[in-house]
């Protein structure tokens, strides 16, 4: 019942296949980075959340899960969700409704329900994706033009108001270096490939994350050009540089009666998203000399596990991330150790940089946020929804726009 991936991915382990998840994994932790804080700030939490979760339940999934390759993680598919929670129930609630959500995930897997998630229709899937990502994009909106809003609202059309309302705050240095951002990651990801096979000199800055060039190059332009733009550490102050201790927060049946139906959604949702993830993961590897398929009931225990301790370290909810887990197999990752070295290198620039991400600006994460959310849609099935039966039509739509509004 109980058998992690890692123990058949060892058999036969080499010192080069060492080296490669070696590598894998220090690169997936370098592009985890910008992504843990964004994922963090965007849910209405402290940044350093972000990352505890890219450390601790990174490492957790990837030693206890079903899959080769997944790298577990904060995901933005839960920022809407979270934000919501932590709203209108708080952050010792949230704690809780995750740690319900693990323990919803744990059963799952044992009770072997794992392959019962490849029979929800694509379009359901699709759907719920490009919502989630529309939701990403219109909140990140304060932060990229730089409004004068002390709350966001949770909901969408409360969200639109509150920016219609205070448009007009908007801080055209933080504009500016926003759309600079955006513009950088659209270049490093769509043209600086193709120059790169044409340009042999430049390949070795193709391989660099654009999430990092953007994070480091827009925390040098700011210094340097003394803008007034929103920082990590002036809105949330210094990120802590080891991590947290046990907390326990306070607990009541009354509190978790309210919490059951946030706690499912977060459940059913994190095995959605880390199943996909796998069964993406699983044909990227099936042709190379490792591939093989992932054990869905595994990967949930994994997930439960991971989700029931992480919030107890200050953590959010986690799941398979399929930006990761696809970086980390095209450089090389073949065992879940890649996947614990991501967790580690996360650890080690944790502990040796955090005083140093104080300085990044807000708007520069919202950027890479709303390049995320856009390459997570699935846009072209709007397009061609004409070609499809109407019942496909009428689930992708309706789901689409119950996510959103």
């Amino acid at each position: 019942m109980f058998k992690p991936n890692l123990i058949h991915a060892l058999q036969g382990y080499t010192r080069q296949r060492f080296y490669q998840d070696v590598g894998a994994g220090i690169t997936v932790g370098v592009v985890a980075l910008p992504l843990a804080m964004a994922f963090a700030i965007a849910s209405g939490l402290k940044p350093e959340a972000g990352l505890f979760t890219a450390i601790i339940a990174g490492f957790l999934i990837s030693a206890l899960g079903g899959s080769r390759v997944q790298i577990g993680g904060p995901a933005g598919a839960f920022i809407v969700i979270v934000y919501g929670i932590l709203e209108r129930y708080g952050l010792a609630n949230l704690m809780i409704a995750t740690a319900m959500s693990g323990v919803m995930l744990l059963a799952m897997g044992l009770l072997r329900l794992g392959t019962l998630i490849r029979f929800i229709p694509v379009a359901v899937v699709i759907g719920f994706t490009n919502g989630i990502a529309v939701l990403i994009m219109v909140s990140q909106l304060k932060d990229f033009f730089g409004l004068q809003v002390k709350a966001m609202p949770a909901d969408f059309f409360g969200i639109l108001r509150t920016l219609s309302d205070h448009i007009s705050s908007y801080n055209g240095e933080t504009l500016g270096l926003a759309v600079a951002c955006l513009v950088v990651l659209a270049f490093w990801q769509l043209a600086l490939p193709r120059l790169a096979n044409t340009m042999p000199s430049i390949k070795n800055f193709s391989t660099i994350p654009g999430s990092i060039v953007v994070l480091m190059g827009a925390t040098v332009a700011s210094k340097m050009m003394g803008l007034e733009v929103e920082t990590i550490a002036s809105r949330f102050g210094s990120i802590p540089n080891n991590l947290p201790a046990f907390a326990w927060p306070e607990f009541s049946w009354e509190t978790a009666k309210f919490l059951l139906i946030p706690a499912t959604t977060l459940a059913l949702l994190g095995s959605i998203e880390s199943l996909l993830c796998a069964r993406i993961a699983d044909q990227m590897m099936a042709d190379g000399p490792y591939g093989d398929r992932h054990d869905a009931n595994q990967e949930l225990i994994a997930q439960g596990i991971a989700n029931l301790v992480t919030p107890f370290f200050g953590g959010m909810p986690a799941t398979g991330t399929i930006a990761r887990t696809v970086t980390n197999v095209k450089n090389g990752g073949n065992s879940p150790v890649a996947g614990m070295v991501h967790a580690i290198t996360l650890l080690v620039v944790m502990l040796v940089a955090a005083p140093l991400a104080g300085d990044v600006p807000l708007a520069a994460l919202s950027a890479i946020l709303m390049f995320v959310a856009w390459n997570m849609g699935e846009w072209r099935e709007f397009v061609h929804l004409r070609q499809f039966r109407l019942p496909y039509r009428a689930t992708l739509l309706s789901v689409f726009l119950l996510t959103v509004i």
